[in-house]
């Protein structure tokens, strides 16, 4: 009898692990939460926000400062393995665009790990980014618009721009003018929210 439940118990938590899907989070230092406390960062809060609404979804925020799209789609097939995601959020190119580097690389990089994640059955959101009109009108503007580009050729979910209603208001970014602040966490949430919420079951 004792074996009997204990092998019903092993079936019904294993039924339990398949039906929880699982959010990856694939970014750099703005997802990964640079200078912000634990707990703090826009993925942590959408964790929060699943439970409240009973969402049977965990997140693994496999964001890493500093890291551009090439470093993203060197590991993102590992984490893949890993994690099984049903929905995989792409949030990089930022540091592509200030360092000046090639966007047809971002663009191929980016296409190339929405088609991995889509060969492990995944859902795609992909992040847009914007850059400072330093970086000159050409440039910024291939930049800009390869994230519509690309989320159309690959019929993924988009959100226009990761920082809208943020990148415009100083007192939301931390000294280095950078990076946003815990205040400015929910607002970045909520710019996902519109393009993930719809992929969720």
């Amino acid at each position: 009898m004792l074996k009997f439940i204990s092998a019903g118990l092993f079936l019904l938590l294993s039924f339990a692990a398949q039906a929880a899907g699982t959010i990856l989070v694939v970014g750099d230092s703005i997802s990964a939460g640079y200078g912000l406390g634990q707990g703090q960062s826009w993925p942590a809060l959408l964790e929060r926000r699943l439970r409240e609404q009973r969402l049977d979804y965990s997140v693994v925020n496999a964001s890493i400062s500093g890291d551009t799209t090439a470093g993203g789609r060197s590991r993102l097939g590992a984490e893949l393995d890993r994690s099984k995601p049903a929905v995989v959020v792409i949030a990089l190119g930022g540091n592509d665009g200030l360092r000046g580097l090639s966007v047809i690389q971002m663009r191929d990089n980016l296409g190339a790990m929405i088609e991995a994640a889509r060969a492990h059955k995944a859902r795609v959101v992909l992040a847009g980014m914007k850059l400072p009109p330093n970086y000159g009108a050409d440039y910024t503007f291939a930049f800009e618009r390869s994230y519509a580009d690309l989320a159309r050729r690959h019929k993924a979910a988009l959100v226009p721009f990761l920082l809208e209603g943020v990148a415009e208001k100083r007192e939301l970014f931390q000294p280095d003018n950078i990076h946003p602040t815990a205040a400015a966490q929910p607002l970045i949430l909520d710019n996902v929210w519109k393009a993930l919420r719809p992929l969720l079951k």
